[in-house]
């Protein structure tokens, strides 16, 4: 029978906080699995022999002596804390959105809608902000703007997008709409309701882009179900959606990325890392498509592009003493995508529409052929395309060069 010596506790990778014991000559999960190397895995595997010898007996009471008190100082703490915490500034210098915003473009003019769980506009990084709309599709208090995820999630992905205080989003200055469409625990509820907010975005606030860092199992949904029907609505009304593929990558029973964004002419989005590997849990795409069951051919083939999902530091809910907190998922790369979308329909909304002034669907396509040949493949071994790092990683400069290259911008 082993000892404590020699066992390790394993942190499991779809969520870092759960701790698996394991033999310390086990191999335990590889690298990709946490979108790391393998020796930066075996890093954060934790030896129980020394914790063991430091916390048993003296350790545990000088531990929760310690704990008290931090406890109680914490509010003081985090405010000290918040200045030097680790940001996640390399996920938008790596994706090329802070160079576009050094040359002068932060959304003005670019009307986007996230559909989430809201939004807590008493956040102390969103003061420059007014909401365009908010519209509450769970309980109908249309008037009471505010965030019911437990998490947060909301928040987090809006903070992504337009916070401009302790860290500056990726498109600080669009104009923004928020539909609460998912419920405390982050979870759509009914396809109904997305597709109800989906409509509203589209209808009532007349948006450039719908984000949807949400989507469903793809056996949940059909080609005729309400929020893929509420979608192609949006597409065919010019309008781009960004959506995640969704956080199934471990799943071996999940073979395709979630829905709507496996619909062809949304733009569905996996996670990378900070190391560039992509994202263990980033959902894996089929070469078919569920809709047509013909294969899927470019630049529709998915996911279509990766962009930073993991540790990422955002808002979180102004009641916090510490209002800011980290995520990992592909809905965190969706808003990264999102905003270099939204730079880009300002550098060049009016060429892409065209004289009619509506994005139609060979728009539509010219922009997403832009998104797949601009996308770095500098970290894969697959030159065009591949089931989870799609054409490659987000490089908005690239893509805005090469739409300005497909529509004959001077």
């Amino acid at each position: 029978m082993r000892s404590l010596e020699d066992l390790d506790l394993l942190p499991e990778p779809d969520d870092h906080r759960i701790l698996t014991v394991i033999d310390q000559s086990a191999p335990g999960y590889p690298g990709a699995d946490y979108g790391l190397t393998d020796q930066e895995a075996r890093e954060l595997r934790w030896p129980i022999g020394p914790m063991k010898k430091i916390l048993w007996p003296n350790g545990a009471i000088i531990f929760s002596v310690s704990t008290v008190i931090l406890i109680a100082t914490w509010p003081w703490i985090s405010a000290l804390l918040i200045p030097i915490l680790p940001d996640s500034e390399w996920a938008y210098e790596d994706t090329g959105i802070r160079q576009l915003q050094n040359e002068g473009y932060l959304g003005q003019g670019v009307h986007v809608c996230i559909i989430d769980t809201g939004i807590d506009m008493e956040h102390p990084d969103f003061s420059h902000q007014e909401l365009i709309g908010f519209r509450d599709f769970v309980e109908e208090k249309h008037d009471k703007v505010r965030d019911v995820g437990e998490d947060s999630h909301g928040t987090l992905m809006s903070g992504l997008l337009i916070s401009n205080g302790t860290f500056l989003g990726a498109a600080p200055e669009v104009d923004l709409s928020v539909a609460l469409a998912l419920d405390d625990e982050g979870s759509s509820g009914s396809g109904e309701r997305v597709a109800q907010a989906i409509r509203w975005c589209r209808i009532t606030q007349r948006v450039d882009i719908i984000s949807l860092s949400l989507g469903g199992q793809p056996s949940n949904f059909s080609s005729n179900s309400q929020t893929n029907i509420a979608v192609q609505e949006a597409l065919d009304s010019g309008i781009f959606v960004v959506a995640a593929a969704g956080n199934t990558g471990l799943d071996l029973n999940i073979n395709d990325v979630s829905q709507p964004s496996s619909l062809p002419g949304v733009i569905s989005v996996g996670a990378i890392s900070k190391s560039g590997y992509v994202w263990g849990s980033s959902a894996f795409g089929s070469s078919i498509d569920p809709y047509s069951d013909t294969i899927r051919e470019y630049p529709n083939q998915k996911p279509e592009v990766i962009a930073p999902g993991v540790n990422i530091f955002s808002t979180a809910s102004s009641s916090l003493s510490s209002p800011y907190a980290y995520s990992s998922g592909t809905s965190d790369s969706t808003v990264f995508v999102t905003g270099a979308l939204a730079l880009i329909i300002q550098q060049f909304g009016d060429e892409i529409a065209g004289a009619d002034d509506i994005i139609d669907e060979d728009e539509m396509m010219k922009v997403k052929q832009s998104l797949a040949t601009s996308s770095d493949r500098g970290n894969f071994e697959n030159n065009v395309h591949d089931s989870h790092s799609g054409y490659g990683s987000l490089n908005a400069v690239k893509w805005s060069q090469e739409v300005a290259f497909s529509f004959n911008i001077a």
